[in-house]
């Protein structure tokens, strides 16, 4: 089962928004809805499994998800009651790993729903996020601050832990072999090599309740801060470049690598979904109102995948941004653009009532610095300028608008 969301409708090739009708600048992503079926199920995160179907774990309700390619849902029950499964990835053999918060376990479950549990060494560890190491191995943080160690766990079962000068949130493999962590309640993103020596490099930004880090496209650690508000990039060097959200306390938590070759990110507090590209390029799209955007992947179909919590629902969005601005000087209309698309896509440009530019795409990958100019272009006052990608039925992928003064 699944509805559509939109916060504008929109028709198939639009290419003018007129003023009238629509805010100054905006944008729209095509979001498709899948209900969870368990009520209250405290969904957080996702990942690809086997055969492209989504899993997802379901903190409130106990169980791990699953989401198929034709949008029907399975629920498998953790064995330990009240487990609090939170973090999840696809394991090297082929098996879905999750962490158990509430009873300090690590467990593993087939695609048929076969579990396994392994305790943890350490009691009250508090294990979040898991990833599959470059040895191998599947490693995990354990974030009460009590504890501050970095677990590591074989397919079989083995355990070592590692400890960390403080609590750590999100692993993440390094492109540098090493696996890089945040560091929940301090301003530092952590490097520990497979032998469990760590450095630290600070983040500039004071407090930032530093959330989820992954590798991105170019060779850097990509990662949120939740309360800072910032989108961070660290070099496997340490130098760090921070990028501001636009919308004020979106409160930043996922982000992952997307078909498109950019970065998405979901905003926990702002109920948005980002694109950022490794230019530092951000444009956002609503994908609720009032929702709580948690975990996010990129998966089947071109599309992102993620996890509403207060919602109980799976969305998945297009990866598709234009990143459009546009200015006008003489008798001149300049459009820019950071375009990408995961898919081949139909692009128009529209200024008030006229059509400017309506041609076939190819997938763009990665982001595509364009710039369009029209000219003669008459002073006409406020005109709205619009693009859209659509798919070859006519669908619109992703639409943004933005109004310009032409006199």
């Amino acid at each position: 089962m699944r509805f559509v969301f939109s916060s504008i409708c929109l028709a198939a090739f639009l290419s003018v928004q007129p003023a009238s009708a629509a805010s100054p600048s905006g944008t729209f992503s095509f979001i498709t809805m899948y209900p969870i079926p368990t009520p209250n199920s405290g969904s957080e995160w996702i990942i690809v499994g086997p055969g492209g179907d989504l899993w997802f774990t379901e903190s409130g309700a106990n169980n791990i998800g699953k989401l198929d390619l034709s949008g029907m849902f399975t629920q498998y029950s953790v064995p330990t009651p009240d487990s609090g499964p939170s973090g999840i990835t696809l394991g090297p053999d082929g098996n879905i790993w999750f962490t158990e918060w509430n009873v300090n376990k690590i467990g593993s479950v087939t695609a048929a729903g076969i579990f396994t549990e392994f305790t943890l060494p350490t009691p009250n560890a508090g294990p979040v996020a898991i990833t599959v190491g470059p040895d191998g191995a599947l490693w995990f943080g354990e974030e009460q601050p009590s504890v501050s160690k970095i677990g590591r766990i074989t397919t079989s079962g083995a355990i070592t832990e590692f400890p960390v000068p403080s609590n750590p949130y999100w692993v993440t493999a390094g492109p540098d072999g090493a696996i890089w962590f945040t560091e929940y309640t301090t301003s530092f993103i952590g490097r520990m090599t497979l032998s469990g020596a760590v450095t630290e490099y600070p983040v500039p930004t004071a407090n930032p309740v530093l959330n989820v880090i992954t590798t991105g496209p170019d060779g850097a650690l990509w990662f949120t801060e939740n309360a800072g508000n910032k989108i961070g990039r660290i070099t496997t060097a340490g130098a760090v470049t921070e990028y501001p959200v636009p919308t004020p306390g979106s409160g930043p938590i996922a982000i992952t690598n997307g078909q498109d070759g950019a970065l998405w990110f979901n905003e926990q507090y702002s109920g948005k979904i980002g694109r950022i590209t490794t230019s530092g390029v951000i444009t956002e799209f609503l994908a609720a109102p009032a929702s709580r955007p948690i975990g996010m992947i990129a998966g089947p179909n071109h599309d992102l995948w993620f996890v509403l919590e207060d919602s109980n629902v799976i969305g998945s969005a297009p990866a598709c941004a234009l990143g459009l601005s546009a200015s006008f000087a003489g008798n001149t209309l300049t459009t820019n653009f950071n375009l990408s698309v995961a898919q081949p896509a139909n692009w128009v440009i529209g200024a008030g009532n006229k059509v400017l530019l309506r041609e076939p795409e190819p997938p763009v990958v990665p982001p595509m610095a364009v710039s369009e100019t029209f000219e003669p272009f008459p002073n006409v006052g406020n005109v709205t300028v619009t693009s859209t990608l659509s798919n070859g039925l006519g669908q619109t992928l992703c639409s943004e608008w933005t109004t310009v003064n032409t006199k």
